[in-house]
């Protein structure tokens, strides 16, 4: 039974790739941040009690911390990582710019010498994704490709920028199999609610049955290439089952605004975006990524990879999703009762 590890298991991404490996036949190592209160609430479907011999087990880890790292994999013996932890909010990284280069970038140093020492101690071979971002390209034109240059205009994407560089050179320099996945705009119905499209289909669904009225948003002409993440994990076990290693872009070649976004969203559930959102200049970035389109050709070419899913497909999907909370939280208002936090509406 081969052995996985993940990093950010709790997040949307760690949670698919879970399930997905979990249908592999794996056992499944997760690292999880302490916190006073549990936040594994994407993966509890498919936990079991480890008294219980589940498939699936979690720790206590962070990137932050070496001494961490290096015991897990000793504990775990992977054979394969999948590095998905990060502070991934790409304008909550101007606000937090020391603490996401430390997770984002400093991470993955720390996990690939983890790594290492590990393969020297005990002759082993552990093969490592490493999760990239579409934000390395920044304001480069698109399409954007595998050889296209970064110019990142975020913390977050400069942390990534430099994570993907330090990959190649361990892979270049001590032959770790370590594999880059450049990942376009991915979403899905367990997408953090203060990230624009569950933002959106969040809002709608509660506009829609009454529960609030607006929604404030920032720059509608920002173009995204997004795919539906349960697809994109696909692809990141791909790159681990390659005869080498090497880095991937992985999108739809398909990109459109956020309006065209809004207006997918809305129309579904037969309203008018137009009236129920307001540009609120506090959700502008203070520098811009205008358009995003990636070029998947090289995937599709040596991993086999394609999207299922288009953006029309993944705004129902994530409306049908949100509808069905939406209704709950309508129920429980109804009894008296306070329904879902409040914080991801704004």
């Amino acid at each position: 039974m081969p052995t996985a590890l993940i990093t950010g298991i709790t997040g949307q991404d760690g949670s698919y790739l879970a399930e997905f490996l979990l249908g592999k036949g794996y056992e499944v190592h997760g690292v999880v941040r302490r916190a006073s209160n549990f936040n594994t609430d994407r993966i509890d479907h498919i936990y079991v009690d480890p008294h219980q011999q589940g498939r699936l087990q979690l720790h206590y880890g962070d990137l932050t911390d070496s001494g961490a790292l290096r015991n897990l994999l000793e504990e775990v013996r992977p054979n394969e990582i999948y590095n998905l932890g990060a502070q991934s909010h790409v304008r909550v990284s101007f606000d937090q710019p020391e603490y996401t280069v430390d997770v984002v970038g400093m991470g993955v140093i720390r996990l690939l010498e983890a790594v290492r020492g590990h393969q020297k101690h005990t002759n082993r071979e552990v093969r490592i994704y490493q999760a990239g971002s579409s934000e390395m390209f920044g304001s480069a034109k698109p399409r954007q490709h595998e050889l296209t240059r970064f110019e990142p205009r975020s913390p977050y994407a400069c942390a990534k920028a430099y994570g993907h560089y330090q990959v190649v050179n361990h892979r270049e320099s001590y032959g770790l199999f370590a594999a880059n996945g450049i990942l376009f705009n991915h979403e899905s119905p367990r997408r953090g609610e203060t990230f624009v499209t569950r933002k959106i289909t969040r809002a709608a669904t509660r506009i829609k049955l009454g529960l609030q009225d607006k929604v404030y948003l920032g720059n509608l002409d920002a173009r995204r290439d997004w795919g539906f993440a349960g697809d994109y994990v696909e692809a990141m076990w791909l790159m681990l089952q390659q005869e080498r290693p090497d880095d991937f872009v992985i999108a739809t070649g398909v990109s459109i605004t956020i309006r065209d976004f809004l207006r997918l969203v809305f129309e579904a559930l037969d309203l008018d975006w137009q009236q129920h959102v307001e540009i609120d200049p506090r959700y502008f970035r203070p520098a811009e990524v205008d358009h995003l389109e990636g070029d998947a050709s090289k995937a599709s070419r040596l991993l086999g990879w394609q999207p299922k899913t288009d953006v029309k497909a993944l705004a129902r999907m994530m409306v049908d999703a949100d509808l069905r909370l939406a209704e709950r939280e309508l129920v429980l208002r109804n009894a008296g009762h306070e329904g879902a936090p409040r914080g991801g509406y704004r």
